[in-house]
């Protein structure tokens, strides 16, 4: 059996392999065979090169209001931004020290900043009194302050001894909750009591003058040995010893009303700001360095010696909420007087993580 038809092949379907072409060499050389090139081979028009690498995106502007003047309490935010915690989160973190300690609640309050710092019993206060302030960090787990009294007589099993003392409060927390629980109405009722005065933030001054024997709401890592060169002895009575239930000692706070744009933002902060919180507690001698280094003013005997200390009470997990403890100061304050209904959980301290889910 044959196929009685004919096979073609288009033309360039494939090549057949062509014979070298033979150039007659210069005399005593071998022959060479060389190769003719192929017509069909595409000429180079355009030289290849990698696009231009994209820029990075534009960070992200946030101011954040201390709630005095810098100090080691701060020092997550410091080496947070040092370490450049921050810019890896899209932030440029601006921390500012306000020129009075009143400011940075109000500025917040106002829209003028995005974060501010303050206490948690302020925070209760404030928030019963309107003002849209949410707690979403913690950086120090417990009180940073305490009654500093400087009367040797004065005890806490003897409420009168302290009640009899003069007074002196730099902040609402210690006029409205400490100085009302350690003197009581029936002794303002007396011709002789001295209304609890406003240090002004100057507590250590208002002693040495002699204008007050007992700060309500002092720094006791520093006040004591602000006092002692001026041969004043003085003692600390924390604020459980007065049954004000444990809080935490400095937190960050944020506007409730623009909370919906700025949580995203906020998570990430808290975020750079564990992760400097954990980097102190790994590396404390180098913390310390890097904080004084950058801000010497804090370089001191005081705040060296108290150093350690402080580290034990940073925050770990800064976003974490302690609902427990809203509660219960809640409950304290409702008991004495302080305020007329209990705000829940939600309305004073939020997770900025939990928002995002």
């Amino acid at each position: 059996m044959t196929l009685d038809t004919d096979v073609v092949v288009p033309d360039g379907l494939w090549e057949t392999p062509r014979e070298p072409l033979l150039v007659t060499p210069e005399p005593g050389l071998d022959e060479i065979p060389r190769e003719e090139a192929s017509s069909s081979d595409p000429a180079p028009s355009a030289t290849l090169a990698l696009p231009p690498p994209l820029d990075p995106p534009p960070l992200k502007a946030f101011a954040v209001m201390l709630d005095w003047y810098l100090s080691p309490q701060h020092a997550a935010l410091v080496i947070a931004k040092e370490r450049e915690l921050f810019e890896d989160q899209g932030l440029d973190v601006e921390l500012l020290s306000p020129a009075d300690p009143t400011l940075p609640l109000k500025l917040l309050a106002a829209g003028e900043v995005e974060l501010a710092l303050t206490r948690e019993p302020i925070l209760h206060l404030q928030a019963h009194a309107g003002e849209p302030l949410v707690r979403v960090g913690t950086l120090v787990e417990t009180p940073l302050n305490a009654v500093i009294v400087t009367r040797s007589t004065a005890s806490v099993d003897e409420p009168a001894s302290l009640a009899g003392l003069r007074y002196g409060f730099s902040t609402r927390e210690g006029e409205s909750v400490v100085a009302e629980r350690l003197v009581p109405q029936s002794i303002r009722q007396t011709d002789d009591f001295v209304e609890p005065v406003n240090v002004h933030f100057d507590a250590a001054a208002a002693v040495v003058d002699g204008r007050v024997d007992v700060i309500a709401d002092g720094y006791y890592a520093t006040l004591p040995d602000q006092l002692a060169p001026e041969g004043i002895d003085s003692r600390v009575i924390h604020y459980e010893e007065i049954d004000i239930p444990r809080h935490d000692g400095l937190v960050v706070v944020a506007n409730a009303t623009t909370l919906a744009h700025t949580v995203q933002s906020i998570a990430r902060f808290m975020t750079a700001v564990e992760q400097a919180s954990h980097w102190m507690i790994d590396n404390p001698e180098a913390a310390w360095a890097l904080v004084t280094e950058r801000h010497p003013i804090l370089d001191n005997e005081v705040n060296q010696a108290g150093w350690e200390a402080l580290l034990r009470r940073m925050s770990l997990s800064p976003a974490a909420v302690n609902t427990r403890r809203y509660q219960a100061f809640e409950a304290y304050l409702l008991s004495r007087g302080i305020i007329e209904t209990v705000l829940p959980v939600s309305r004073l301290a939020i997770d900025p993580h939990a928002l995002q889910e």
